[in-house]
């Protein structure tokens, strides 16, 4: 499923002009019965005709967005890529982000204080540190 994730967005990053979708998560993602991913919502995603892409609009979910995009600081695709280390954390840990905070205090702790989701031992070392590649800056 991951890799369907990972695939789409890879594609849409490719683009003259990439696509950045800035709303990554997984509810944002579609099932198929074949267990194919196909990734939906396209409401806050922008063409990026130059090196980033800069929004003041405050929009989306909290705690699946990069610290950038939840300062209102210019993005890239490199922000997706942070979501989607939110979503492989979901998958290996079968829990919501953040659930313990609220959406506010989401972006103080993420957008300001640079703190990140913690990756429980259990996880394989290699999904680990590939959680940790996406979350870097």
């Amino acid at each position: 499923m991951a890799y369907d994730v990972a695939k789409g967005m890879n594609y849409l990053h490719q683009l003259q002009p990439p696509i950045v979708h800035r709303d990554l998560k997984s509810p944002n993602l579609l099932v198929d019965r074949n267990y194919t991913v196909k990734v939906c919502d396209f409401g806050l995603s922008r063409s990026k005709e130059n090196t980033f892409l800069s929004s003041k609009t405050a929009a989306g979910t909290p705690e699946w967005m990069a610290p950038e995009v939840l300062r209102a600081d210019p993005s890239n695709e490199k922000s997706d890529v942070y979501s989607f280390g939110v979503i492989l954390w979901e998958l290996m840990t079968l829990q919501q982000p953040w659930s313990n905070l609220k959406q506010l205090e989401v972006v103080g702790e993420v957008g300001f204080k640079n703190k990140r989701l913690e990756i429980p031992r259990y996880v394989h070392p290699q999904v680990a540190a590939l959680i940790e590649i996406c979350w870097a800056k």
